[in-house]
């Protein structure tokens, strides 16, 4: 059994619990299959740290967009993908893959499936952005969703028909990464990030795939007039780029290669315009939060941000951010057990259809691409 795998980073952590729940199960005997071999197509910094504990070969097929650098055309854009996906074409070719699995709406998923596709190799992706989603998964054999009430969202929408989960399998590694001890404590945080941050308490700005780099200016200058400890986390955007909006000693720009986790555990709260993966991270932990509304309005996470009882502001109303964040609570909700009962379903699809993958359902096609396509317009 060879299993093909596709993220970045977010993504990751949720098909790493799956992948550690397989494990457990085929050591069990409990699979029909005897053993397993999983093949990583890593996407982006920090997924093979995340991944090579538990994958036989990792294969890096490229990286994310930054933010903040001179603007790529079109064709650079479509030479970067072709050249990517090739990629993905010779870390699959030949090694007799019988499923891959995606998750996620970044550039990973488009070169994987397109990759896999060509290959004929069958396709499970874990969707939870729900409302924008990679077009390519259109050629999925299977997509999934977290709940009941966006199957009918899916088919009416896109003309595919996915299977509910029942949560969040990432919510299960956050829990795990908690529980054995890997929260770095503050001194350990403070010694590798805010060594020369002089403040006993901070907040966190955290500048995700929510908002655009022309966003940005007026977003630090809001965090600057609120007079208070932010340390900034740039993720898709050049550092560079970043730092030289603010002088201010109260202001520090992290390295894009940091424990979020650690720093959320000990900050005392944390705004961000960021999508599903923070989310979930921040409803684990329990921290205090300020969700950004950025152009994408409508999203999977805005959705659960509102279950979770986590506040939402519009970027383009920021300029209260210092009442805003005086009355923060933390997130309600528990999303670890919802996550326990999505691994088990999962691994339950790829055991169930076991030698049978090519038919385990129908691709939507053509036609779903189309649609996806013009939907995801509104979000450009």
């Amino acid at each position: 059994m060879r299993i093909a795998i596709a993220a970045e980073n977010a993504p990751a952590k949720t098909l790493l619990p799956v992948i550690k729940r397989l494990k457990i199960l085929e050591n069990q005997g409990k699979l029909k299959w005897n053993k397993s071999e999983i093949i990583a197509l890593s996407h982006g910094d920090g997924v093979k740290e995340l991944l090579e504990e538990y994958c036989n070969e990792i294969h890096d097929i490229g990286r994310g967009r930054k933010a903040g650098k001179a603007k790529r055309g079109k064709f650079e854009l479509f030479y970067l993908v072709l050249r990517d996906t090739i990629k993905a074409l010779k870390a699959l070719k030949s090694k007799k893959i019988d499923l891959l699995i995606s998750c996620g709406n970044a550039g990973d998923v488009r070169k994987s499936i397109m990759a896999a596709t060509i290959l004929n190799i069958p396709i499970l992706h874990i969707e939870q952005d729900i409302y924008n989603p990679i077009e390519l998964i259109s050629f999925a054999n299977i997509v999934t969703v977290p709940f009941n009430f966006y199957e009918n969202y899916l088919l009416k929408n896109y003309k595919i028909k996915p299977i509910a989960i029942g949560g969040y399998p990432m919510a299960v590694y956050v829990s795990d990464f908690i529980n054995t001890g890997a929260l770095k404590t503050r001194e350990e945080v403070d010694d590798i990030y805010l060594h020369d941050f002089l403040f006993n308490e901070y907040l966190i700005l955290f500048l995700g795939g929510d908002i655009k780099v022309d966003e940005i200016p007026k977003l630090v200058e809001a965090i600057e007039k609120m007079d208070k400890p932010v340390v900034i986390a740039p993720y898709r955007f050049d550092i560079e780029y970043v730092k030289k909006l603010s002088k201010s000693p109260k202001i520090k720009v992290l390295s894009n290669n940091i424990d979020l986790l650690s720093l959320m555990k000990h900050s005392s709260g944390i705004l961000y315009g960021a999508g599903m993966g923070v989310t979930i991270e921040i409803a684990v932990l329990k921290i205090p939060a300020l969700k950004l509304l950025g152009f994408h309005y409508k999203h999977g996470s805005v959705d659960l941000a509102q279950e979770l009882n986590i506040p939402i502001i519009d970027l383009e109303n920021i300029t209260e951010l210092d009442d805003q964040f005086n009355y923060l609570g933390k997130p309600s909700g528990d999303l670890v057990n919802g996550g326990k009962i999505a691994i088990d379903n999962i691994i339950t699809i790829i055991n169930n259809n076991y030698g049978n993958y090519k038919k385990m359902g129908k691709k939507a096609g053509f036609l779903s691409l189309r649609r996806i396509w013009k939907l995801r317009k509104e979000f450009s």
